[in-house]
């Protein structure tokens, strides 16, 4: 699998950006996959963002960003996004999507995925 995040900048507090990860999966069926989104600010460890199953019916977020962070995914574009709004500046980091082949109770765990993007820098303001 292969996967491209992009879409991070320098925002101020309260901002929004939009993140993108695009994925390819050489064919295989992908209905059961889990691509997630994990961040990385200096010093700290990778810690999970948000996860989406691919078919439908699961998506998750970790408790700070519940109703400032939406993912949602375009099958026709092969592509899940992270929406983030109400910016702080907490939220630095540098931000990676992931995938894995199928949804799991550890969709929360970085070691748990075996693909992983570039990751894309995310700076916000106070």
């Amino acid at each position: 699998v292969q996967l491209q995040a992009s879409g991070g900048g320098l925002v101020q507090a309260g901002g929004s950006l939009r993140l993108s990860c695009a994925w390819a999966t050489s064919g295989r069926t992908v209905s059961d996959y889990a691509v997630a989104w994990f961040r990385q600010a200096p010093g700290k460890e990778r810690e999970f963002v948000a996860a989406i199953r691919w078919g439908g019916g699961r998506i998750q977020y970790t408790d700070s960003v519940k109703g400032r962070f939406a993912i949602s995914r375009d099958n026709a574009k092969n592509t899940v996004y992270l929406q983030m709004n109400s910016l702080k500046p907490e939220d630095t980091a540098v931000y990676y999507c992931a995938a894995r082949v199928r949804w799991s109770v550890l969709y929360f765990s970085s070691a748990s995925y075996a693909d992983w993007g570039r990751g894309t820098q995310v700076t916000v303001s106070s």
